[in-house]
């Protein structure tokens, strides 16, 4: 799907197809359209192919007629991912008078929002995209530290791998994250060493200041991506020990239990026997069994009390 866009008093608004217009953005585009891109839009079809591979890595090219950026940015996440956060790429190819925006999904690359309230030139616009998929970095770390927040309150009760695989899901995707940012800002660093390319007019001393200013936005969004990663990464096992210790407190409450009934089930099973009736025939039984019910009790209880004795002088030992 192709859509066009112009630049009207420094804002981004969308045109039809007939009127054209100096921004095209291309989503998820069929073979008639990638060859309609190739040929009339003269882009190179290894570059187009590249801005749609989730696996392409962020690169700039500079070719005879166009500056083409390769850039990754976080994938809109939907409940079927099961907390796998994805990452997409997202090709921007930059003419003299045009620029077209290659997304593999919709909505990845959108005019919306203030940044693209004061956009003057097809420079500034580029730069205001990358701007956005630092912004969406930024955004999606911050769901993903919601997330573990909210799955650690639950690994604390926690007696079985759910939730465990859920956070080394999380964990993998870090990972991606921080390779991805880091790759974003070799590109970053790249489009600023070529601020005068003469293919692109240069970029004015706002714009340098604005690419300045995006270097500085993704690295602290890397930095930010680190910590998580590196935070993920140590607590893990202590994470793992966690569940163990649960299942392990489950089971010494079952071992408790079971030893606490082995007496009782064997003096029931005299108690259930003919000899008992025959031992307190000359009491009525239901003060026989009922004294017998409150030794059970007893019983059960003084069990139960020289484990935990046992126990707590174990732990003082």
């Amino acid at each position: 799907m192709i859509n066009y866009f112009t630049l009207l008093e420094g804002r981004v608004v969308e045109t039809t197809a007939e009127a054209g217009g100096p921004i095209l953005l291309c989503v998820n585009p069929d073979a008639g359209e990638r060859a309609w891109l190739i040929n009339q839009c003269h882009l190179d079809e290894h570059n187009l192919n590249s801005a749609l591979d989730p696996a392409e890595l962020p690169r700039i090219e500079l070719d005879t007629n166009h500056l083409a950026v390769i850039f990754k940015h976080p994938k809109h996440y939907t409940a079927k991912d099961n907390l796998v956060f994805h990452i997409n790429s997202l090709g921007l190819f930059l003419f003299r008078d045009r620029l077209i925006v290659i997304s593999p999904e919709d909505g990845a690359a959108t005019f919306a929002g203030r940044s693209f309230t004061r956009v003057p030139t097809l420079q500034m616009l580029l730069l205001r995209i990358i701007s956005s998929c630092i912004t969406h970095f930024f955004g999606h770390l911050q769901v993903i530290n919601d997330i573990s927040a909210e799955l650690e309150l639950k690994l604390v009760r926690s007696m079985e791998n759910r939730h465990l695989l859920q956070m080394f899901s999380i964990e993998k995707s870090l990972v991606y994250y921080v390779n991805a940012i880091s790759a974003n800002g070799r590109v970053i660093d790249r489009l600023k060493a070529n601020a005068r390319n003469e293919l692109t007019d240069g970029l004015t001393p706002e714009m340098t200041e604005f690419v300045e200013d995006l270097a500085i936005e993704n690295a602290q969004c890397l930095e930010q991506a680190q910590v998580y990663s590196n935070v993920f990464a140590g607590m893990m096992d202590a994470r793992a020990s966690i569940v163990n210790n649960n299942l392990n407190v489950l089971m010494k409450r079952l071992t408790v239990i079971n030893v606490v009934f082995m007496p009782l089930n064997v003096i029931s099973g005299v108690g259930g026997m003919s000899e008992f009736s025959m031992m307190t025939k000359n009491i009525p039984w239901p003060i026989a069994y009922s004294a017998f019910m409150i030794g059970l009790v007893i019983i059960g209880w003084i069990t139960y009390e020289l484990l935990g004795f046992v126990e707590r002088r174990h732990v003082v030992t």
